[in-house]
């Protein structure tokens, strides 16, 4: 497995030579840690943790400061991915003062390696703004999950008349203002491989087909972590979701049969020589 850093420069490199992105979103440490070591090229600290960490029914509630909360820890648990934070909802579209100021406070406070915002066209002087200021910055279009109640839905985006020549100008838009990579998500196949190629920067797509330089997925759906959940983009990997009730019912059942904690769980009385100090119950670095 890879263990140079990834930045910017390697995720260009690596659409140059046809080499695939793999992408996933985390929100704590210990999943960071986990998809890190499992070679995923990029972390996103997704606003989907409103959905899948909140229990909210779109990206809409979560705030900046949460947002921060997360991307600290996930920084705290990768070495080798980038790590990208979302922007989230009304905290770039009120005004560029506003967008530059909030996307300062994300790296500076959250600790990702660039900031993703959602649109296209109409936010390229932002993005331009932003790369100047040295925040690297990954683009989104398609389905754009904060414009869930303009688009009517979480629909695929790019069928209607006239949506082909839209979210190509607005992939060449944001290229052009300095944006690294750019998302597709919930667009045609034909179309996101058009994009792809129409490009310099990395296409990374979810809904979007093979033709895109890399993926990404919500860590919990390639687990399986909701039996509920199976759109059709998503491909489980695990079902998690079952396991873990397996394992939680046979804990409550060790706990009420009293087969849990065994004597090997548990602490004795034994003597100790006096100038030995007594060893940690526990460690979280003894642990790592």
């Amino acid at each position: 497995m890879k263990t140079n850093k990834v930045t910017i420069h390697t995720l260009r490199a690596m659409k140059e030579s046809g080499e695939r992105i793999a992408m996933l979103t985390a929100y704590d440490a210990t999943f960071a840690r986990l998809l890190d070591e499992s070679g995923a090229d990029i972390l996103l600290v997704g606003d989907s943790l409103g959905m899948v960490i909140q229990g909210h029914d779109t990206t809409l509630p979560v705030t900046l400061d949460e947002m921060i909360y997360h991307c600290r820890a996930v920084a705290r648990g990768a070495r080798r991915a980038q790590i990208v934070g979302d922007m989230p909802f009304m905290t770039y579209q009120a005004s560029m003062d506003q967008g530059i100021a909030n996307a300062g406070r994300l790296m500076k406070d959250g600790g990702c390696h660039a900031v993703k915002l959602e649109g296209g066209a109409q936010h390229a002087e932002l993005v331009r703004r932003l790369a100047t200021a040295g925040i690297p910055v990954m683009g989104h279009i398609g389905l754009t999950p904060q414009s869930v109640h303009q688009m009517g839905g979480f629909k695929v985006q790019g069928r209607e008349e006239g949506g082909r020549e839209r979210l190509l100008e607005d992939a060449r838009v944001l290229a052009d203002a300095g944006a690294y990579a750019l998302v597709l998500e919930g667009i045609p196949s034909p179309i996101a491989a058009e994009i792809t190629a129409a490009i310099a920067i990395p296409t990374i797509g979810i809904g979007a087909g093979a033709g895109c330089d890399g993926q990404v997925l919500v860590c919990y759906d390639l687990l399986g972590m909701d039996d509920s959940f199976k759109p059709k983009f998503v491909r489980r990997y695990e079902q998690l979701s079952m396991r873990i009730r397996t394992a939680v019912q046979s804990y409550v059942d060790d706990v009420r049969t009293g087969a849990f904690p065994s004597a090997a769980e548990s602490f004795t009385m034994d003597a100790k020589p006096a100038a030995q100090p007594d060893a940690p119950v526990y460690s979280t670095v003894a642990n790592k």
